[in-house]
C-alpha cells in the first residue's frame, strides 16, 4: 500500500477540513428539518422520511411513544397529514410504514398487523387504502408482502416472505396481477424504494447461496440481468447492494470489497459503472462511502461516516464535485440522505445527541 508522508497528510487533512467547512457554510441555510407531531421522543422513535416526489411531496413514517410506527405525508408547504393503513396492529413493533409515493401522491407501503405479519397497501391518506398479499405470502410472524415503489402508470414493485422464510420479489401491474421473480442464483430477492422506474425496470439486491450480495436488474419484458460493482468481495456478507434505479435506466448504490470497506458506484444504463469515495470517509471494515439516490440530472446523494463514527451527508453532481452538509444543532449522530427530486431536494434522517430520529429536507 503507498503511504503518505506526514507533510502531506498534513496539508491533505487541511484541505479537507476547509473544504468541509466551506461546504457546511454554503449548505447551512439550505436544510430545513422537521418532526411530525405525534412522533416519540425516546431513542429509535420520531421521524422517519423515505422519499421526496418531483411535486415536492414527502413520504415517510413516524415511531410514536409507544413504539407503533404510523404514515405521514408532508406537503411542500410544510402541513403533514398522519394516518394508518387497514389492519395495521398498534401495538409496538407493529403499525404502517409507507415506502414509496407519487407525484399524485398515491402512498404504497406496509402494514404490520397484531400477528406481525406484514401485508401491502396503497392509496391516499384521507381518501381510500387497498390492501394485497403475494399469492405465497406466508402468514407466519415476519411473514408476508411488502410493496416498496409505485410508478405514474400505477404499477408496483415490492418483496414478499413465503411460508419457509425466503423472500422474493414481485411486480403487481395496474389490473392487479402479481407476477414472483427471482434472479438466477437466488436465496434471498429484496426490494428497494425507487427500486422501480417509470418504464417498469426494477432493482434491487440478491443473496446467492454462499451469502454474497449481488445486484439485479429486471427489464420490463421481465428478463433479468444479474450485476456486481467491479471491486466487489465475493466472500459472505461482501458484494453490491443496488438502492434505485431513475427514469433513465442509473443505478446508484455500495459494495463491500475483500476487506469490508464500503464504497459508492453508479451503473449507468448500459451496464458501465462508475465507483467513488468521497473525501473524509474512513475506510475501515463496514465503513465508508454509500449512494443512496441518484436524479434524472445525474445528482447523487448519499452519507459516510467520519473518523469520530459521525455520518454526514453529501451530493455529487456529474462532474465529481461533491458537497457535504449536515443538519443543524449540536451533537448529531448521524445525517442519513434517502431520496433526491428532480430539482435536486434532498430528504432524509438525522439522529440528534439522544437518538432521536428527525426529518430534513435539503434545499439545492
Amino acid at each position: 500500500m503507498r503511504r503518505i508522508s506526514l507533510p502531506m497528510l498534513v496539508f491533505f487533512l487541511c484541505f479537507v477540513s476547509t473544504g468541509w467547512r466551506q461546504a457546511q457554510a454554503q449548505t447551512k441555510s439550505r436544510v430545513i428539518t422537521f418532526d411530525v407531531p405525534d412522533a416519540g421522543t425516546n431513542p429509535q422513535q420520531g421521524t422517519l422520511p423515505a422519499q421526496v416526489t418531483d411535486s415536492g411531496l414527502t413520504v415517510g413514517s413516524y415511531v410514536d411513544v409507544n413504539g407503533v410506527s404510523h404514515g405521514f405525508v408532508r406537503a411542500p408547504d410544510g402541513t403533514i397529514t398522519t394516518f394508518d393503513a387497514p389492519g395495521a396492529g398498534m401495538g409496538a413493533g407493529e403499525g404502517t410504514v409507507p415506502e414509496g409515493i407519487t407525484d399524485a401522491g398515491i402512498v404504497v407501503g406496509a402494514v404490520f398487523d397484531g400477528s406481525d405479519v406484514f401485508h401491502a397497501f396503497f392509496g391516499s391518506p384521507g381518501g381510500h387504502f387497498t390492501t394485497f398479499d403475494a399469492p405465497n405470502a406466508g402468514t407466519n410472524p415476519q411473514q408476508g408482502t411488502n410493496a416498496t415503489s409505485i410508478n405514474s402508470a400505477g404499477t408496483m414493485s415490492g418483496d414478499y416472505v413465503d411460508s419457509s422464510g425466503v423472500p422474493h420479489g414481485y411486480v403487481r401491474s395496474p389490473d392487479g396481477t402479481i407476477t414472483s421473480f427471482d434472479p438466477s442464483g437466488s436465496v434471498f430477492t429484496a426490494a428497494d424504494t425507487l427500486g422501480l422506474n417509470k418504464a417498469g425496470a426494477i432493482t434491487g439486491p440478491y443473496l446467492d447461496a454462499n451469502s454474497t450480495l449481488h445486484g439485479f436488474l429486471r427489464a420490463p419484458d421481465g428478463t433479468i440481468t444479474n450485476f456486481d460493482a467491479p471491486g466487489a468481495g465475493a466472500s459472505q456478507g461482501q458484494g453490491t447492494v443496488p438502492s434505485m434505479i431513475t427514469d433513465s435506466g442509473t443505478i446508484p448504490g455500495l459494495y463491500l470489497d475483500s476487506n469490508n470497506v464500503i464504497h459508492a458506484f453508479l451503473r449507468f444504463a448500459d451496464g458501465t459503472f462508475s465507483t467513488f469515495e468521497v473525501p473524509g470517509a474512513v475506510a475501515g471494515p463496514f465503513q465508508g462511502t454509500l449512494a443512496n439516490a441518484t436524479n434524472l440530472p445525474g445528482i447523487t446523494a448519499g452519507d459516510f461516516a467520519d473518523a469520530n463514527g459521525v455520518s454526514h451527508g453529501f451530493t455529487r453532481v456529474p462532474g465529481g464535485k461533491n458537497f457535504f452538509f449536515d443538519a443543524p444543532g449540536e451533537g448529531i449522530q448521524a445525517t442519513l440522505p434517502v431520496s433526491i427530486n428532480l430539482w435536486g431536494v434532498v430528504t432524509g434522517t438525522f439522529v440528534d445527541v439522544n437518538g432521536v430520529n428527525h426529518g430534513f429536507l435539503r434545499l439545492p
